[in-house]
């Protein structure tokens, strides 16, 4: 067998030659002929400065894989280095599987090179269609994390983030650093942070250390480290590297938290200069370094002695087919970095029997004990577990709590990408914190297979503003993940706790979700169980004991708990005031308010006429943002109608005067279903005034409301 050294030269050389190749050709990816202008790309784009780095770990940690028995999967930080993803996905085969026109031949490759950037979808950065790729780079910061949440209770695999230095300047990396600990012996990572001394255009923090300063940083995080130079592209590296890579092994595989500091300069194994200019070990190599060389020779004399540097004939046959020590480096690390995953229920199915639950505590507990008990639950808090009276499950040994948001999404999604269910639970004024995090892993979700479907990610948000102090008041999280559009957000809002243990367990239950739970953890009313079935499998319900029989006066829609508590009294108010036939309707999930075409559970004309009568005026009561609400029924709901929901306080103030202020109390939904009859009324009027001219009967019969009234039809 081939020495490990040449082995992992010969895939870092391949890796790094189809990436440049990747970058700058149009044709010609073997250099079969002398390579001309018309062969190289009009505009050459894409980054460069991180791909040698991150093919020479790739490369070593696939090859070392293979001969341990844990499990060791990569985890690429930087979306940049996606590039280096597709060229290493080429050379095993894993690219042809998701998109098989680019095969691991000379067709493929030519094919390959040809449409980057745009591979079919794959896109230019890091992909979770493809090894390495289980975590989404786009939002910076965050692989650390997640390899952490992935390595949780899994004692068989040890996850090797791969960092950048710039990337340990974020608050989610530099963050994870310390709360690791949090897990303590739970979980076995091993980062491996690049250190080319720059970020995109400046120097790093960690670039400007030296080797002590670096290994002093560490110590002081509670990690052991080594620090790598690769200085040249010899075997002497590989060696060095492998040796370093051996022993953090097996220290993290006695519990022994280990790092390992690769120093690389920027661009390394690119051009030195360019027209006399500097170009390796500055910013200039952050993106291709050659940006025009089908119209200056100089610059396609250097893509030559680039691209031959790496010794093409070596590594390649005329066909395109892996030989010598590459076709054995690549028979070698072939199907060794996808991780294996834990099956998990495929959907909700059916609601559980409704159980009448006190408050919320008592809710939450119960379902949260059931689900551990099946053994791959966990539970994520920032230290607000006894502040929404669930401090009973803070000592559990399935929940953690550190005071860093960022890091538990994090952990929550290496957790579920795993096959495992959790929960995040937060304070909804702190939920905005991960609105990055949550966009970016929408947008994976996007990209995978159907079948790599994951156990959803879940957030139970409670303590929200309507019960707290005025800096602790901001349900945007909500307002932004629907204004994306995206299907595969939940935004649940069950009506009372008996209600909330239902939608919990549910979406608990469930794959491919991001689902959003609003319930607070104030006492509140309690409304009967006959329709909850119902209100689950549709996300809506007319509720009997509130409403009147046929076609509705005015509905009142209740998303939420607050809502529900004061839909009641005020359908009541109404009906004995004027006489009116009220439909009260408890929403569950809000989206069911949207297009059918965009959402899931949007509901179609039919249903809007059965739930909501043919022509009645709604009044939607939402415990978020009103923004929220008319995004979705935005062109639905021709028919008047107006929203309550939360308004920014100007200062501090009471709970009783914020519910005043924005209409969410009795009073409040009272008035604006006044308000809304009345301009309904008017139009009615003047609309039979134009048709018989009676202008005595229109004035006396129609008053014209004193203010504004939101969604009047024109």
């Amino acid at each position: 067998m081939t020495d490990f050294a040449q082995l992992a030269d010969a895939l870092w050389r391949a890796v790094t030659y189809v990436s440049v190749a990747q970058l700058h050709l149009e044709s010609n990816p073997l250099l079969t002929e002398p390579l001309v202008p018309e062969q190289v790309k009009n505009r050459p784009s894409g980054h460069w400065g991180t791909v040698p780095g991150v093919a020479f770990v790739l490369s070593h940690v696939m090859l070392a894989g293979a001969s341990i028995d844990d499990e060791l999967v990569p985890i690429i930080g930087a979306g940049h280095a996606g590039v280096a993803q597709v060229a290493m996905a080429w050379l095993t085969g894993d690219l042809a599987r998701v998109r098989p026109r680019f095969g691991a031949d000379a067709k493929g490759l030519s094919r390959l090179v040809a449409a980057f950037p745009d591979l079919d979808g794959l896109g230019a950065e890091v992909s979770p269609s493809l090894p390495g790729g289980w975590y989404l780079g786009g939002q910076i910061g965050g692989a650390l994390a997640f390899a952490q949440g992935a390595a949780l209770d899994a004692p068989d695999r040890i996850l090797v983030p791969v960092l950048g230095d710039g990337e340990c300047e974020t608050p989610a990396t530099a963050a994870a650093w310390l709360t690791g600990r949090a897990l303590a012996d739970r979980t076995r990572v091993l980062p491996i942070i690049q250190v080319n001394g720059f970020r995109m255009g400046s120097q790093s923090l960690l670039g400007a250390m030296d080797d002590d300063a670096l290994r002093g940083y560490a110590t002081g995080l509670g990690w052991r480290s080594s620090v790598v130079h690769l200085n040249a592209a010899g075997l002497g590296e590989h060696q060095s590297f492998r040796a370093a890579l051996v022993a953090a092994v097996t220290a993290v595989r006695e519990q022994l938290p280990t790092a390992i500091f690769l120093r690389c300069t920027k661009g390394w194994s690119g051009p030195a200069e360019l027209a006399a200019r500097p170009l390796l070990g500055t910013p200039l190599t952050h993106k291709t370094p050659l940006t025009d060389p089908r119209r200056h020779p100089d610059q396609l004399a250097t893509l030559r002695q680039w691209l031959a540097s790496y010794r093409p004939a070596e590594l390649f046959t005329a066909n395109g087919t892996a030989t010598g020590a590459l076709a054995e480096a690549v028979r070698v690390v072939q199907g060794r970095v996808r991780p294996r995953r834990t099956a998990r229920h495929s959907s909700a199915g059916e609601p559980p029997t409704p159980v009448r639950y006190g408050c919320f505590a008592s809710a939450v507990t119960a379902v949260l004990r059931k689900h551990a008990g099946d053994g791959d639950f966990h539970l994520f808090s920032p230290d607000e577990l006894a502040s929404n009276r669930l401090g009973d499950l803070a000592q559990e040994p399935w929940a953690t709590e550190v005071l860093a948001e960022e890091v538990l999404l994090s952990w929550l999604a290496g957790w579920t990408a795993t096959g495992r269910r959790g929960l995040l639970v937060s304070y909804e004024a702190f939920a905005p914190l991960l609105l990055t995090g949550l966009v970016q892993l929408l947008k994976q979700y996007r990209v995978m297979a159907a079948s790599e479907k994951r156990p959803s990610l879940n957030l139970l948000l409670t303590s929200y503003g309507w019960h707290n102090t005025y800096t602790h008041g901001d349900p945007s999280l909500t307002t932004a993940l629907l204004a994306t559009q995206d299907p595969a957000v939940r935004v649940l809002t069950p009506a009372d706790p008996s209600r909330l243990a239902v939608v919990l367990d549910r979406a608990l239950n469930s794959v491919g979700q991001v689902n959003v739970i609003l319930a607070g953890k104030h006492p509140t009313d309690e409304q009967p169980l006959e329709t909850v079935e119902q209100e689950c499998a549709r996300g809506l319900a007319v509720w009997p004991h509130t409403s009147d029989d046929g076609e509705p006066d005015l509905v009142i829609l209740a998303a939420g708990d607050l809502p529900a508590t004061i839909a009641r009294p005020a359908a009541l108010a109404l009906r004995q005031r004027r006489g009116l036939r009220v439909r009260v309707v408890g929403v569950q999930d809000l989206t069911t308010l949207g297009d059918p075409a965009i959402w899931p559970s949007g509901l179609s004309a039919a249903e809007i006429r059965h739930y909501f009568g043919a022509t009645a005026p709604l009044v939607i009561a939402t415990l978020g943002h009103r923004a929220a609400v008319w995004g979705l029924i935005e062109g639905r709901l021709r028919r008047p109608v107006t929203v309550i929901g939360w308004c920014e306080p100007a200062g501090p103030m009471s709970q009783h005067r914020l519910a005043e202020t924005a209409g969410m109390d009795v009073a409040g939904l009272s008035a604006a279903a006044e308000r809304l009859l009345t301009a309904r009324w008017a139009g009615e009027g003047r609309r039979a005034l134009s048709a018989d001219g009676n202008t005595s009967k229109a004035r006396t019969t129609t008053p014209v409301p004193a203010e504004p009234v939101d969604g009047i039809p024109a």
